[in-house]
């Protein structure tokens, strides 16, 4: 599993306490010793121990990782503990239950939405796109991972998926048709994949030799009728459907036959249930402690 470096933890810890924690500051606190408990509250895909453990340690308290990312949480079941000097840990703590929390939120959205369209296609691909909020790209990937799911794109930098916003600057739809080989040949260790708006597009586009296309919010039935067709040109084409994929429609939608359904729905919804306790370490005892 992918771990998050330490420039991003540190601009984590410098957005939370620029100049420390003023509240323990000011209760003279600093000097005491703590333990610190995070522990789900529901049935969770976690995300985010490694981190949360590292910035612990960045702040001067030690960490032990009880549920790493990836792996499932029951309600009660511990996910990481830490102790320390208090003013540590409640820097720690701020920064880490955001963490887990968002982050085990898409995980979880991510296995479910899985599960979701595996009823309709235990073969289908779950993608992530890059529609994140701006800063965030990096845990989300990771939660999107943590859960199961693939990569859509992780920016504009790492695939060619050509839009109708690119489309728009062509003189005709033929003309993009016979530019084609050319970008192919421009771009020869990757794959172009191009959005298609019908059927007939799509079939000049799979002549001109595109490796994929992708249909945005295309129906069921129509989107069948075109996976039918397209796999009798070219069986190894690429097909992914995006454009409103999200847990209700994702078996109907793995039924056509697509090999992916790429979707932002699970960067969408309510963060995990997490608890945190932050206790006098002879309260919370040595077999939650970190020790």
């Amino acid at each position: 599993m992918h771990t998050i470096l330490d420039d991003t933890l540190d601009r984590w810890i410098r957005e939370t306490a620029p100049a420390g924690d003023l509240t323990c500051h000011t209760l003279a606190l600093n000097e005491q010793v703590g333990a610190a408990t995070f522990t789900a509250r529901e049935e969770t895909v976690i995300c985010g121990s490694e981190e949360v453990a590292r910035v612990f340690e960045k702040c001067g308290a030690r960490a032990r990782i009880h549920r790493a990312s990836g792996q499932k949480a029951l309600p009660g079941d511990i996910l990481v503990t830490a102790h320390g000097p208090v003013d540590a840990l409640h820097i720690a703590w701020k920064v880490s239950i955001n963490v887990l929390e968002y982050a085990s939120g898409i995980a979880t959205r991510t296995s479910r939405l899985i599960a979701a369209a595996s009823q309709g296609s235990g073969k289908v691909r779950i993608a992530a796109t890059c529609k994140t909020f701006p800063g965030t790209r990096e845990l989300s990937a990771k939660a999107v991972l943590a859960g199961g799911g693939m990569l859509h794109r992780l920016g504009l930098s790492e695939t060619i998926l050509v839009f109708d916003h690119h489309a728009a600057f062509f003189p005709s739809f033929e003309e993009l048709v016979l530019a084609v080989p050319e970008w192919k040949s421009r771009a020869c260790e990757r794959k172009v994949i191009v959005e298609a708006a019908t059927l007939a597009h799509a079939e000049a586009l799979v002549t001109a030799g595109v490796d994929g296309i992708q249909f945005d919010k295309l129906p069921s039935p129509e989107l069948t009728r075109c996976v039918q067709r397209l796999r009798t040109a070219r069986p190894d084409l690429l097909i992914i459907a995006a454009g409103g994929v999200n847990e209700t429609n994702a078996a109907e939608l793995a039924a056509t036959g697509v090999d992916v359904l790429a979707t932002s729905a699970v960067y969408f919804g309510k963060p995990a249930d997490i608890g945190a306790s932050i206790l006098p370490k002879s309260e919370n005892g040595n077999s939650q402690d970190g020790e």
